[in-house]
């Protein structure tokens, strides 16, 4: 396997300074790792490009920093929200004698049944799959034959991967990589249902009721109705006196 090679230097600009070095073609990195003193370097944008097309993230990059060799993987790139520039990558230092952890991506290959026939939609459910491996054993990529997928609602998860002595798949076996699912179709009409407002009221009194802190409709009306029933007992009374004695 060919070797992976790219020069560094060490970095002495920070903060703000940086927007100048970017603008020479210099991207600001960084090196860290296990047993490993973090270290700011930068590197030539084209030189990078070149071998980042190359190496991604998968594969052993050797950095030449004054002349010392550092085995590392590409961990992380940094990119401007709007116009997409590189502004930082991250070197992860290895040990080529021990295992790492790495995602490596995803790619699948052949034609589904599913889909070319029955109309299915073919959904790519994880972009990576997680591994472990020497460095040198990392693969650049994990191939998926989606050819197996005959019926819509077929998937294909990480334990029906072939297995491979070289690494190992930590990401969940029951994890689904690739699925076909049903076409649906979009509605055309638009939804122009209203929902009727909402109507806050209180509780109306009971008949013959007034509301609490509430006078009375008609003035005089609720006091004719108390002392009618006075009256006609006083009434009452004066019909069953006796006849006085003359």
């Amino acid at each position: 396997m060919k070797k992976h090679e790219l020069k560094v230097e060490k970095r002495v600009v920070f903060g703000k300074k940086l927007n100048n070095l970017r603008k020479q073609g210099i991207v600001p990195a960084n090196i860290y790792g296990t047993d490993f003193k973090s270290t700011s370097v930068s590197v030539n944008y084209k030189d990078f490009v070149k071998a980042y097309k190359i190496a991604k993230e998968t594969a052993v990059l050797y950095l030449d920093l004054d002349k010392t060799e550092i085995p590392v993987l590409i961990k992380s790139l940094q990119k401007h929200p709007v116009n997409d520039s590189l502004l930082h990558v991250d070197f992860r230092k290895i040990d080529l004698s021990k295992k790492v952890v790495t995602d490596v991506p995803v790619k699948t290959t052949g034609v589904s049944e599913a889909v070319t026939q029955k109309g299915g939609v073919l959904l790519l459910q994880s972009e990576s799959l997680t591994v472990e491996a020497l460095p040198s054993d990392i693969p650049q990529e994990i191939m998926i034959d989606i050819s197996i997928l005959k019926e819509i609602g077929g998937e294909i998860k990480v334990s029906d991967l072939a297995k491979s002595q070289k690494f190992e798949y930590k990401t969940p076996q029951e994890k689904v990589v690739v699925s076909v699912v049903a076409h649906k179709e979009e509605s055309i009409t638009p939804d122009t249902t209203v929902a009727a407002p909402e109507v806050l009221t209180e509780a109306a009194p009971a008949e013959g009721e007034v509301a609490e802190g509430e006078a009375s409709a008609v003035p005089g009306k609720d006091d004719a109705k108390a002392t009618a029933p006075a009256k006609a007992a006083k009434d009452g009374a004066k019909a069953e006196a006796p006849a006085s004695k003359k």
